[in-house]
């Protein structure tokens, strides 16, 4: 197991409320005057000054205060495992772009053709920004202009860490130099991978040989790789840089080191299917501690997988290992996919007394056996940790997703790798562009034997979604989700009149975009559906090619009140979309005829007329007009030709208004004559 290695603070430095500040670091009394390539810089008076042109091998460390100067690509004669930060300084010649990073403050001095980097304990920023203002350029130096970052797009990352393997490795603390690998290479030593340090503010050693084209030398010789990241550390040890003790908080802080450590991985060329492993120091383990712990590798794990890489845990067996393993089945945390456990000198091999047999049993091991090794192979003395690797490769995405909209639904398809062992497929979505993180995020669409191609059904029309696909191999383990996005898209509806008469015809109308951009969607076929009211079925209209502007139109006759619906049914890069529905209302033809309109009293006169389409043995209702309000006077039932025929005979003198009135049905609007006058003289 780690032992906790305190670092070495300079004395003139105070550690104040959990932030170091420099004391004084400007004033004569304490400080002292460093200079290279003609660039002067004030720093404590108790920094040591390391010379890396004098001194090559030295092992240029962060988790101790000092100043180094140059920069040596020789192999260091640094410890196998440091962990911490301090301040101090590196100045070197400016042969990179300056790039700031968490816990290291980076200027480039184009006067004089120095890269300046500024190492800090995380958090405490102001230590080195007040060092490095003391700097200036004297007359010495030879300005150099800043190399501009490459313009040309790098390469999609194509490496992954960590294959099938059950074999050892080694790490320690710096990677080792090119000529110390090739020493070190092929038969010459037990180890078939190598733990490097790829991220994180407390990360404690330099990595001058950690680049891309080193990584990808190593890959090319058949070397693996542990991909480490030191970041928080629990929060019941007495590290500067330390986990929440809120557990949301914990759990945001771990997404935040994963995805910093993505972005370190992918720089260096490592790709998706790859491990990274959160180095968490050894605890003295308490509840509070452990609820920290467990819901920093939660978040770390679910951004890790997230971005399609694999989540790792790097811990002491007997504090991180022990409370992992009590979490392991527990909902309220993400256990890592991956544990690497320090458990020096125990056997058997992979397994530790804090850790149960079935925790982590399906190649997601890693031992480390033993620590602070010095090993010496091909002629080349190294400072190492060992360990022995149980570990598999996640299965290989599905590629070559597409997607077929319809309305309400699409049909998804894509290709299974040939060397992918895929037991079940794994499909869910979100609404809107976000992919779902995990396979258990979001909407299940599909989980089932391994296929190519589903239906995915239940979407809402004008929704746009995004889809990721996952294999799942007889180890499951999941591949990186592979996504589609389809956008959704809208259709209107408008109809001529809300109302039409029997034998009347009615314009609707549509117009079709896509919600993303809100472009209108020309030279579509959208399709018009009709369903009478009292039917159950639709029923295609007329089938339109929209205009310019994604607009539509189509004439229709309804007999019966209508309901319709304008569908656009989507293509290979776009949701469809359904209207939403409108009813046109349809009233029977409705005449009437009073004869005569003046009669004497004592006499009658007939109000008739036929209402179209018949309905025949339905029910008239004769009204006539008292003062503001019609009252019911008689009723009729229609005849087989939808005649109606009433007898008024009023029995006083005057002027009477009437009409006849018919009651909706279940299919037609209700309807009404016009008002007849019948005079009584």
């Amino acid at each position: 197991m780690r032992v906790f290695r305190a670092a070495v603070v300079s004395t003139v430095v105070a550690l104040v409320g959990g932030l170091v500040a420099g004391a004084g670091v400007a004033g004569a009394e304490d400080t002292k005057t460093v200079s290279y390539l003609g660039y002067e810089v004030k720093v404590p008076a108790s920094w040591p000054v390391v010379d890396l042109v004098k001194d090559p091998t030295a092992c240029v460390r962060f988790d101790q205060a000092a100043v180094y100067l140059g920069r040596s690509t020789a192999q260091a004669d640094c410890p196998a495992h440091l962990v911490g930060r301090s301040e101090g300084l590196v100045l070197q010649p400016l042969t990179a772009p300056a790039k700031s990073t968490e816990g290291e403050l980076q200027v480039a001095v184009e006067g004089a053709g120095v890269l300046a980097t500024a190492y800090y304990v995380p958090g405490a920023d102001q230590v080195a920004r007040k060092v490095l203002s003391t700097g200036r350029v004297t007359a010495k130096a030879q300005a150099k202009a800043a190399p501009k970052a490459p313009r040309s797009i790098q390469a999609a990352p194509s490496i992954i860490a960590t294959k099938n393997i059950n074999q050892p490795a080694f790490d320690t603390c710096a990677a080792p130099s090119q000529d110390t690998m090739t020493a070190w290479g092929g038969t010459t030593t037990p180890y078939r991978a190598v733990g490097i340090y790829i991220s994180g503010a407390s990360r404690a050693c330099a990595q001058p040989n950690l680049t891309p084209e080193w990584v990808t030398k190593q890959d090319a010789n058949g070397w693996q790789f542990l991909l480490i990241d030191v970041g928080r550390q629990a929060p019941c040890t007495t590290y500067s840089s330390k986990i929440s003790t809120v557990p949301a908080t914990a759990v945001a802080e771990g997404r935040t080191a994963a995805a910093s450590a993505v972005a370190s991985a992918q720089a260096l060329g490592f790709a998706p299917r790859s491990a990274i492993y959160s180095d968490i120091e050894h605890y003295t383990s308490t509840a509070a501690c452990k609820a920290s712990v467990a819901s920093y590798i939660s978040g770390w794990t679910q951004e890790l997988n997230a971005r399609g890489y694999v989540g790792g845990a790097y811990v002491s067996a007997s504090s991180g290992g022990a409370d992992l393993s009590s979490t392991y089945a527990s909902t309220a945390y993400t256990r890592p996919d991956n544990l690497w456990f320090a458990h020096w000198k125990n056997t058997p091999v992979l397994t530790s007394r804090f850790i149960p047999a079935g925790d982590w049993a399906v190649h997601q091991r890693v031992h480390q056996t033993d620590g602070d090794l010095s090993k010496k192979y091909g002629g080349v003395t190294l400072q190492v940790d060992e360990n022995m690797l149980d570990l598999s490769v996640p299965p290989a995405a599905v590629t070559g997703v597409t997607g077929t909209g319809r309305n309400g639904s699409a049909v998804l398809r894509w290709t299974v790798p040939a060397s992918t062992t895929a037991i079940q497929i794994v499909v869910r979505r979100n609404a809107g562009k976000v992919a779902p993180a995990l396979p258990t995020s979001g909407t299940a669409v599909y989980a089932g034997p391994s296929v190519s191609a589903v239906n995915a059904g239940g979407l809402v029309s004008g929704t746009g979604y995004t889809f990721r696909t996952w294999v799942k191999n007889n180890y499951g383990k999941y591949s990186p989700g592979a996504d589609i996005y389809l956008p959704g898209t809208s259709s209107t509806a408008a109809a001529s009149a809300a109302s039409i008469m029997y034998t009347g015809s009615v314009t609707l109308k549509s117009q079709v975009k896509r919600l993303d951009t809100g472009a209108a969607l020309a030279g579509v076929p959208v399709t018009l559906y009709a369903k009478a009211i009292n039917a159950s079925k639709w029923s295609v209209v007329a089938t339109v090619t929209s205009s310019a502007t994604g607009a539509v139109a189509a004439v229709h006759k309804p007999t019966v009140t209508t309901r319709y619906m304008w569908t656009y049914n989507g293509t290979t890069s776009l949701l469809g979309s359904g209207s939403p529905t409108i009813t046109v209302g349809v009233h029977p033809a409705l005449s009437s005829y009073l004869t005569p309109a003046a009669i004497k009293l004592g006499a009658s006169a007939v109000f008739y007329g036929y209402l179209n389409p018949a309905h025949a043995g339905s029910t008239a209702y004769l009204q006539r007009k008292s003062g503001t309000k019609w009252v019911a006077v008689t009723t009729a039932k229609l005849s087989s030709n939808g005649k109606y025929t009433f007898a008024i005979k009023p029995t006083a003198r005057g002027t009477y208004t009437y009409r006849v009135v018919w009651l909706a049905d279940a299919d037609h609007q209700g309807t009404q004559t016009v008002a007849k006058i019948l005079t009584v003289k």
